[in-house]
Formats: structure tokens, sequence, C-alpha cells
């Protein structure tokens, strides 16, 4: 039977091995939980985990949300170079200085303020000066979605995916109704140039495309590509008709509701716009007969918007290198080619969101 020494030594023996095993249990399930997502993140993102993570709405938010993007961006050789996240995204009063208007009345719209005969004073309110509001908390993961409209999301089904996401970019001819499984109903922000707005409005009006998103929780982010922009804001704010230029008499109310406030509208700063046509989109269209004619498309400037201001960017109904399996838009009828003007470089902005979903700063919805 042995003594009682062994027996009581035979016992502890036994009672710290099992205490061992059950600490290096909980260490090595603490150390897969606090590095899983870091190791998942290193693979490049496939469809497939596209889909997944968008799945659930409920899922909780990532601790590392945060790094995904900004960290994606520094680590790489690249983009680390080219990215420029201090550069001031929208333009408000506070940056209306003497030295801001002597730089830019040099340069014609977009990149500038020549022949612009007052500043941007009225865009007085603080919201004016951030994209999104000051009742986020300071340590969230604010993930968007910006959904452009190509006609890969057609039978697509990404719509509660897209509404899962803390604010949802819409642009130009943003058709809802009756395409509301494909591309959801959540409506956060509206990018457009008057241009662009009022010839979506003439141009998908057959498809439901009458009025631009209204609501109290829609704004309004406008791309200065022309002096008639800065007209459609300023009489925007004032609530009264445009005075003068292309649109003389138009009155914005029509277009944002008669309720739409100043911290409704933002305006992308020139020095941003210039920023991203230098860095990541430089076409070789602009060394040509129509170089004063090129900037980036609007769904590209908000889609870049996105991606210098959220932590989580996903991009749904942008051109892909399999273009030619889809219609141009997802609400056309019938089959329709996509259209390559001169003022656009498609296919430069289809390579660089390639390249930016292979790296992982952001996640492009393909099929």
């Amino acid at each position: 039977m042995g003594s009682p020494r062994w027996k009581r030594l035979c016992l502890f023996l036994l009672l710290g091995l099992t205490f061992s095993v059950i600490l290096y249990g909980h260490y090595t399930t603490t150390l897969d939980s606090s590095t899983g997502p870091r190791i998942a993140s290193r693979g490049n993102p496939t469809k497939e985990s596209f889909q997944h993570e968008n799945m659930n709405p409920t899922k909780k938010k990532s601790s590392l949300c945060h790094w995904l993007l900004k960290s994606k961006v520094k680590m790489d050789p690249i983009f680390g170079k080219q990215f420029d996240f201090d550069i001031p995204v929208l333009i408000w009063e506070q940056h209306f200085t003497p030295e801001t208007w002597d730089r830019l009345k040099e340069h014609n719209a977009p990149y500038g303020w020549r022949g612009l005969s007052y500043g941007v004073r009225l865009l007085n309110d603080s919201a004016n000066g951030r994209l999104f509001a000051k009742t986020t908390p300071p340590n969230s993961c604010i993930r968007c979605a910006v959904v452009g409209n190509g006609g890969i999301l057609n039978g697509s089904r990404q719509g509660k995916n897209i509404d899962a996401h803390d604010f949802v970019f819409r642009l130009n001819g943003a058709v809802i109704k009756g395409f509301e499984e494909d591309v959801g109903t959540k409506t956060s922000f509206y990018g457009f140039t008057v241009n662009t707005m009022k010839n979506s409005l003439i141009a998908y009006a057959e498809y439901g495309f009458t009025q631009i998103p209204q609501g109290k929780d829609v704004w309004y982010i406008f791309i200065p590509s022309d002096i008639r922009d800065y007209l459609m804001i300023k009489s925007a704010v004032l609530g009264i008709p445009v005075s003068e230029g292309y649109d003389k008499g138009d009155e914005p109310q029509k277009y944002f509701g008669s309720e739409a406030s100043v911290g409704k509208f933002k305006l992308l700063h020139p020095e941003f716009l210039h920023y991203l046509t230098e860095r990541f989109l430089r076409s070789e269209i602009m060394n040509t007969q129509f170089g004063h004619l090129y900037m980036p498309s609007t769904g590209a400037l908000m889609l870049l918007t996105a991606l210098h201001t959220c932590d989580q960017v996903s991009a749904y109904g942008f051109i892909t290198e399999n273009y030619r399996k889809f219609s141009d838009h997802y609400y056309d009828s019938e089959k329709k080619p996509l259209v390559f003007y001169a003022n656009h470089d498609m296919l430069l902005e289809s390579e660089l969101w390639k390249r930016l979903h292979r790296i992982g700063i952001m996640k492009l919805y393909q099929q």
C-alpha cells in the first residue's frame, strides 16, 4: 500500500499536474482570442471572407478595427507614402484665412477659387468641419459602406450587409425603391456635384430617381467641381434662390428640403481634391487635349473620402476587372455597356480599388 508520506507526495504531484494543465489551457485560449483577428488580417480579403464578415450585423465590433485600415496603410511601402491622414478633408469657416485665399485664388475649380467672389464663411457651424457627429464615441469603430451604382449589384442581395454599416455613402443616381434587397435603404451621406445631381435627376427619373435622399439623418457632401457648386451651397445655406450663373433662380430647397440647416452641408476641401488627384488618380488624360476636363469620378472621390475618415470601408457597386459581365447600372432595365468618358479614367480607378482590396485597406464587393 505504501507509506502515508508517499501517498501525500503522489497527491501533491497529481494536483500540481492538474493545475498546470488548466493554466496552460487558459493561456492558449487567451492567446488565440487576442491574436486571432490580427493574424487573420494578414491574408488577402476574398469574396467569401468579405461576405462572411458583413453577414452578421449584430457581431461585436473588433477593438482592432482602427488598426485594420490606418495601420495597414502605414505598413504598406507604397500606400504608406501616398496617404496623408492629417490633410483637411472638408473646408469651413475656420479654414478661410488670408493665406488659404492667396493659395486657392490662383487655381481654377475644382482645385481652387479663381473667379470666386466670396469665400466659405457661411459654413460657420462646427458640423461643417467634420464628417461625423460629436456624439460618435471617441474609441468606437466607424464602419462605412460606399455604394456606387454599378450593375454588379443587380441581384447581389447585399442590402442588409450595406445597411449594417454605421454610415452609408451614396452618390449621383442612387435609386433605392425596388432594389432594397440589393442596395439597402440607409443613406447617411449623399455625394455629388451640382452637375451630376441634376443630370441624374433627369437621366434616371424613369427608374424612380426623382428626388435625392432626404431626412434628418442625411448629410450632403458637395464636390466643388465648378463655381456653380459654390453658388448652390451658398443659396442652400441662406435658403434663397441661386442669384447668378448657370443655375440662376433655382431653389435649393427642392433638392435638400425646406428644413435643411447649415450643419447639413459638407464641402470637400479644394486642396484635398488636388491631393487625391495627384497621389492616387493622376491619369494620362491630364496630358491630352481633354486634360482640362479630367477629374476623378464622383464615386472615386466619395470612396477616397471614406478611406480618409472611417475605420473600416467596404465598397459596393464599383468597377471591377470583370465589369463587362454587368450592365452600366444596377437599375438598368436591359444590359448596357459601361461608357468611358474623357473626363474620368475608370480603368485607373479600377486598378486602385483592386490594389486597396488586395492589401486589405478596404473591401471591394466582387462576383
